[in-house]
């Protein structure tokens, strides 16, 4: 009889991209007056009073949470999504917290019963999670940003991502649109990250980022249709772990059965939290303006270094240029003592493009575009 060879997970999946930098990191920190670290969406300004607040008056809580959340979170939950973005018709079955989106994305075509030989779409630049969710269910992953380029072939996930990570391009109305009409055609799940929804940068009502579940997006209708939020970047509780998917009731319900088998539940006390923060718009507002002002300074300061800016009408990165191989590029900024992240971390098409983050104080963000005066 033979024996199946036990499968070797790590080797399927890509190498951990941000280990690649080991050599500009040791550059950018032994420039006098210390490293300016741009290349991750850490965020660094306190978490607001009011969420601290509600976290210490659950902290002593014994019992186990529930894996649905609790229904103060879940109200506060459907409630944002209406006030802050104007999603409606969202069921109460249509919403699960998640222990950080991160795991939820890698997981998620697991759980959803994608298997070996189904393909996984994911943008053309992606945020890395994405292809490392196809591998580990042993999906085929295919970058593409055009419905024309899936051919033929149907996949059993789309993933979108808008405002996008890296490059911070908005995909509008009509654009997600013709991705839903596609996905109910052909029983296509797709999943839309929404993690920088609260982070457009143009205020006119056309040009803000809209969630897909938006009903001008999708007609009220959320069948195969997955959004997931984070509160890690606009209320900075990224050590909180703390999300949540919305949309279809039915993959919902499936999530749900598996994440209660798998122990897979939001702590008791970032549940309570969580809600605070939801039903805080203020904290979430404050912060919004911190990133503007930051990306003010910094987007003047790259400009008159000589570098392009592309994209980056939402979120908390500039997608920059030299139109040089993105490696030189981030050696310059890294003998600034500035760490920046290669835009090829994202795919092929980031190979000329290098990401710069806001998640910076203001005092780092003011001697980071100080220090740029030399690069031009």
């Amino acid at each position: 009889m033979t024996v199946p060879k036990r499968r070797t997970l790590s080797t399927e999946l890509p190498d951990f991209p941000w280990d690649s930098l080991q050599g500009a990191k040791q550059t950018a920190a032994s420039c006098p007056d210390g490293m300016i670290d741009l290349s991750v969406g850490t965020p660094v300004d306190e978490v607001a009073p009011s969420i601290r607040l509600a976290l210490m008056d659950h902290a002593g809580e014994p019992g186990y949470p529930q894996t649905v959340g609790t229904p103060e979170l879940r109200t506060a939950i459907l409630a944002a999504l209406e006030r802050r973005y104007g999603v409606t018709g969202v069921a109460g079955d249509g919403i699960l917290p998640v222990v950080g989106t991160k795991e939820a994305i890698a997981w998620l075509p697991f759980i959803l019963g994608v298997v070996p030989g189904q393909t996984v779409v994911i943008p053309e630049l992606a945020y890395p999670t994405y292809e490392v969710a196809a591998k580990l269910a042993g999906a085929d992953v295919l970058r593409s940003d055009s419905l024309l380029k899936l051919g033929p072939q149907v996949p059993a996930m789309i993933f979108l991502n808008s405002p996008a990570n890296p490059h911070g391009k908005v995909l509008g109305i009509d654009h997600l649109r013709k991705f839903v009409e596609y996905a109910r055609a052909r029983d296509v799940i797709v999943v839309s990250d929404e993690c920088y929804l609260g982070l457009g940068w143009n205020e006119t009502p056309e040009d803000a980022p809209v969630s897909i579940l938006d009903p001008r997006v999708c007609d009220g209708d959320h069948t195969n249709l997955i959004a997931v939020h984070s509160l890690s970047k606009t209320s900075n509780m990224a050590s909180y772990r703390s999300g949540f998917l919305a949309g279809d009731p039915a993959l919902i319900a499936e999530a749900l059965s598996v994440r209660k088998n798998a122990g897979l539940m939001m702590p008791g006390p970032i549940q309570a939290a969580s809600a605070a923060a939801y039903d805080d718009d203020d904290q979430e507002t404050l912060q919004k303006e911190r990133y503007r002002r930051r990306r003010e300074v910094l987007a003047a300061a790259v400009r008159d270094a000589g570098l392009r800016i592309d994209h980056s009408e939402a979120g908390l990165y500039l997608w920059a240029t030299e139109d040089r191989p993105c490696r030189e590029t981030v050696d310059r900024f890294a003998a600034l003592g500035i760490l920046v992240a290669p835009g090829e971390f994202y795919g092929p098409a980031g190979e000329k493009h290098v990401r710069i983050g806001l998640t910076a104080t203001d005092a780092d963000i003011a001697a980071a575009a100080e220090r740029l005066r030399t690069l031009a």
